[in-house]
């Protein structure tokens, strides 16, 4: 069974590299044609990922070791092919993007989007990060009321009915940047959308316009305003606890498909990562590998 999976994964990367892939990895020198490829080093790091929940390079490295030799019998060492790995981060990228465009479901809405975002966590907040100083740095999450350094991962995804939503847009940004101005730089695209987000995202007179001009809306949980008279806040608070639950209701898919993701992946949990292009395999190595197994594994 193992068998045919690994072969099916290796056929569809092959695919997927000849036809655009291999234009974002060229090499120009004397060593354009590596006798381990570049297809072998993505499909071992995605099969080892999907079919036995390994996280970590070293793990997938040692178990392709141990039980994939056969198949590929020219695997090198672990800091050769992490070296290669990280080569091929702008081919995850792609891979990754391709693959959640391809394979939308039928079932998506194509006028209600769940979103949010997540932290890619590299190290602590107490500590001072060092990793890929040029993509990360201090951020705060505030559903675990925790500061951390690393990046955010936000996601715009189309509602699925009893299931999780279908990443419409994957977007990486600093730790620091607010979920808002992510949107705001990045929603010229949508028009005649309802979008569900988290208090975050409420602003009421910017999404006046954003109705206005675009035809869409965003709907969020009811946001405290302060200096309110007591009295206006107490006749107000049986309709908006009522309009609050809802949102939240309609948007919680978004909440569990970030939790499934890292479960799935261990995405959060970069703080064995040690550069930039670790970190960007890291990101979209998991994301690719995630969907991929909703892919073969439907």
């Amino acid at each position: 069974m193992f068998e045919a999976k690994l072969i099916a994964l290796y056929f569809y990367i092959c695919e997927k590299y000849d036809k655009e892939l291999k234009y974002h990895c060229q090499r120009y020198s004397n060593n354009s044609k590596p006798v381990f490829s570049d297809e072998e080093v993505l499909t071992i790091y995605l099969y080892v990922s999907i079919e036995e929940g390994r996280h970590t390079i070293k793990d997938i490295h040692r178990f392709a070791s141990r039980h994939l030799r056969s198949w590929f019998p020219l695997l090198p060492s672990y800091q050769a092919y992490n070296h290669r790995l990280n080569r091929l981060n702008e081919v995850l990228r792609l891979l990754s993007a391709e693959v959640l465009s391809l394979h939308i479901p039928k079932d998506c809405s194509e006028q209600i989007s769940l979103i949010d975002s997540m932290p890619v966590i590299t190290c602590s907040g107490k500590r001072e990060g060092k990793v890929a100083p040029e993509l990360t740095c201090k951020g705060r999450c505030a559903s675990k009321s925790m500061f951390y350094y690393g990046l955010k991962l936000h996601v715009i995804g189309w509602s699925r009915k009893g299931t999780i939503p279908w990443p419409e847009a994957v977007i990486v940004s600093n730790g620091a940047e607010n979920d808002l101005t992510i949107f705001k730089e990045n929603c010229g695209q949508w028009n005649n959308h309802n979008f569900y987000g988290d208090k975050i995202y409420y602003n009421k007179e910017w999404f006046a316009d954003f109705e206005t001009q675009q035809n869409s809306q965003m709907f969020t949980p009811v946001k405290a305003i302060k200096g309110k008279n007591i009295r206006l806040e107490q006749f107000d608070r049986a309709a908006e606890d009522i309009y609050s639950k809802l949102v939240s209701s309609i948007r919680q898919p978004i909440e569990s498909f970030f939790n499934w993701l890292n479960a799935k992946t261990e995405i959060q949990n970069a703080h064995r990562v040690r550069s930039t292009k670790g970190l960007l395999v890291h990101i979209f190595g998991k994301i690719a590998a995630a969907f991929l197994n909703q892919v073969f594994n439907p």
